[in-house]
C-alpha cells in the first residue's frame, strides 16, 4: 500500500518520466508534420492552454475588481478624450 501511495503523491513527476520514455522509443510521433502536430499544437493549443490555467487561477475577488475597473478606465478615458474637442 506503501507504494500505491507514493505513486498518488508523485503521480506528475512518474507522467513525465512516462512521457520521455516514450518520445526516446518513438521520436516520429512529435516531429515536424508528424501525428502530433508541435508546430500547431504548441504555438496555438499549449499557449492558450497556460492562459487558460492562469486564469482559472486568479481569485474571483481580483477578476472582479478587474472586470469592474475595465469600462471605468474605457469611460474616463473616453469622456476626458470628449471634453477638450
Amino acid at each position: 500500500m506503501r507504494l500505491l501511495e507514493r505513486m498518488r503523491k508523485e503521480w506528475f513527476m512518474i507522467g513525465i518520466v512516462l512521457a520521455i520514455a516514450g518520445a526516446k522509443l518513438e521520436p516520429s510521433i512529435g516531429v515536424n508534420g508528424g501525428p502530433l502536430k508541435p508546430e500547431i499544437t504548441v504555438s496555438y493549443i499549449a499557449v492558450a492552454t497556460i492562459f487558460f490555467n492562469s486564469g482559472l487561477s486568479l481569485k474571483t475577488e481580483f477578476a472582479d475588481s478587474r472586470l469592474h475597473a475595465s469600462p471605468c478606465v474605457f469611460c474616463s478615458d473616453f469622456n476626458e478624450g470628449s471634453w477638450w474637442k
